[in-house]
């Protein structure tokens, strides 16, 4: 892995105007677009052991479900079902195929539905979609970002959902209104770190500009999960609160050299790196590789209203055309069922959206996170943030 540090204005310039002009090369589940269409890149494999994390609290992580109500359940989607045999679902995915197939195949396995699916990054599926517009052959569009169903949703191409599907989410996760969309799973940004090289480490990304800190912070610019924390940043605090923590990091020596999240949890586990911003669940997947004994990387789940806690979530959406075809509301509920989001908990660490459903072992209780008080629908601005960051 290389370690060159990039400490000046123009070097971080350089890499953010890539950004804003969409070829970021990070491989990761949230990467922004690349001008190809993007493949599977999570090596990670699944797994159903516990992660072990360390919040910022000094309280033990809470492996306590989110409510003790039961799972919701959905029609339609139980296997032996055949009401929908034989039918074609055409769905773009903003979720890499290492990710999200085998729930797709799950799908298929209990419905007799057919998927046919477009890969890409969310930004890159998103701009397709505009592009086609109503001529679109997707019929669901799968996120990584509430952002990009978001700017869909504002260009008329998504159709209402049921209420009570939406209603099976946590209500954080629904749209305010017109219920375009419905979040499927909930992620932390978080501060990763290793102990050994800082013993008494910050409590939220506000502290990173503290000179004490010196070059010892990486960032991947060029990460869609990057991107949302500035734009929840820019929200929560307004766009010059988020200017100023950038041109301070910047003075502060932060990195943005190392080209993606997984590599930064890898340089900080083997000791190369101090600390970096990373979501939640590339923890869990690294310790799966290594064995969680091997794990000397920690994470701090920032408190209060620290914009580097920001809770974001991946989201679905039917288009107006899908809103025809009864496979896509079916794959809808299926996400949203007991088994599609269990699924997800296990395999890749994130958090369920609906009541009843264990969180992902080890890790804090999603009512125990805080983070910004934000409408997840205000992470639609990305290209105000991609505008700010090229400043």
């Amino acid at each position: 892995m290389r370690n060159r540090r990039w400490s000046t204005m123009s070097a971080l310039a350089v890499t953010l105007a890539l950004v804003a002009s969409a070829c970021g090369d990070d491989a990761d589940d949230d990467a922004v677009a690349t001008t190809e269409p993007a493949a599977s890149a999570t090596t990670e494999p699944a797994s159903t052991e516990p992660a072990s994390t360390e919040p910022a609290s000094t309280e033990p992580a809470s492996t306590e479900p989110a409510s003790t109500e039961p799972a919701a359940t959905t029609p339609g989607t139980e296997p032996g079902d055949d009401s929908l045999a034989g039918t074609t679902l055409t769905l773009y995915s903003g979720r890499n195929e290492e990710l999200t197939q085998g729930v797709i195949d799950a799908f298929e396995a209990a419905t007799g539905v057919t998927v046919e699916v477009r890969y890409g990054s969310s930004s890159e599926m998103g701009a397709a979609l505009l592009e086609e517009g109503t001529s679109t052959p997707a019929d669901v569009f799968y996120s990584q970002e509430v952002g990009a169903v978001g700017v869909l949703a504002k260009a008329g191409l998504l159709s209402p959902l049921p209420d009570d599907v939406v209603a099976l989410a946590d209500e954080r996760f629904r749209p305010p209104a017109e219920n375009l969309w419905v979040g499927v799973t909930g992620r932390s940004r978080v501060i990763v770190y290793n102990p050994d090289l800082v013993p008494e480490p910050p409590t939220g990304t506000l502290e990173l500009t503290d000179p004490k800190w010196a070059g010892q912070v990486a960032i991947v610019p060029g990460n869609a999960g990057f991107q949302a924390f500035i734009t929840g940043f820019r929200v929560a605090q307004g766009d010059d609160a988020a200017s100023q923590w950038l041109t301070d990091m910047i003075a502060n020596g932060v990195r943005t050299d190392i080209e993606s999240n997984g590599d930064v949890l890898a340089a900080v586990n083997d000791g190369d790196l101090p600390m970096g911003l990373i979501n939640h669940y590339y923890w869990g997947a690294l310790a799966e590789e290594l064995g969680e004994e091997n794990m000397a990387a920690q994470l701090i789940f920032p408190a209060g209203d620290d914009p580097g806690g920001l809770f974001n979530a991946s989201a679905v959406g039917i288009t107006t055309g899908g809103a025809e075809n009864p496979a896509a509301l079916a794959f809808v509920e299926f996400l949203l069922s007991e088994e599609g989001q269990t699924y997800f908990v296990e395999q890749t660490y994130e958090y369920p959206v609906v009541a009843g459903i264990p969180g992902p072992a080890g890790y804090p209780a999603m009512s125990d996170l805080e983070g910004p008080a934000i409408d997840l629908t205000d992470l639609d601005s990305l290209e105000v943030t991609q505008a700010l960051l090229t400043d």
